[in-house]
């Protein structure tokens, strides 16, 4: 569909949004896909439930099951504008934007060397052991790293909701990783930020 002749309305709305634009709304519909928001300043979409469309992973830093754990049709949010969409003539938007990043304010109060505790999140053969730390933050225990020698089963060393003991060894934020160990050393594993 030519959006730009079909609906000018539309598309001079979307054209005007600058990234970054702080934009509210009501969230229309929640599909397995995404939440679709009716913008306040917009004009209605002629084929969608609304202007604006969140894609899962913007719904929030930490990890969800369902964009439900989030948002519910009907209520208001207010959302970061990202970029124009112009095959689906919509406004891309990020509700995390407007949230603090847990992997920053982690490493705000972290220092390398320091002792946490994190419950065992998942096995994932063959990488090994996911560990959640604390509000979003979930790190990955290598089966290499496991007592200093591979580990031939998930099952002999660690099992899902098990406390387990880690050392942060490196926090690098522009990449939101962060790297621990399960013993002291030079063993690591490596947090990955929850999406």
């Amino acid at each position: 569909m030519d959006w730009q002749s079909e609906s000018p309305r539309l598309w001079a709305f979307l054209k005007s949004l600058h990234r970054g634009d702080i934009l509210s709304g009501t969230v229309a519909a929640i599909e397995r896909f995404g939440v679709f928001v009716t913008l306040d300043d917009g004009p209605d979409h002629p084929t969608l439930p609304g202007v604006g469309f969140i894609v899962i992973p913007e719904l929030s830093w930490r990890h969800i099951d369902a964009p439900t754990d989030v948002v519910q049709v009907g209520q208001r949010i207010s959302c970061e504008f990202l970029q124009f969409d112009t095959f689906n003539a919509e406004a891309r938007l990020s509700l995390k934007a407007l949230q603090p990043d847990p992997l920053q304010a982690f490493a705000d109060r972290t220092v390398i060397g320091q002792e946490l505790r994190g419950r065992v999140q998942k096995v994932l053969l063959p990488l090994g052991v996911f560990v959640d730390l604390e509000d979003g933050v979930v790190g990955l225990v290598p089966f290499r790293e496991v007592h200093g020698r591979p580990a031939e089963s998930p099952a002999e060393v660690f099992e899902v909701g098990e406390e387990i003991a880690v050392v942060v060894t490196e926090i690098e934020r522009p990449t939101r990783r962060v790297f621990l160990s399960t013993q002291e050393g030079d063993r690591h594993a490596r947090v990955v930020p929850a999406t």
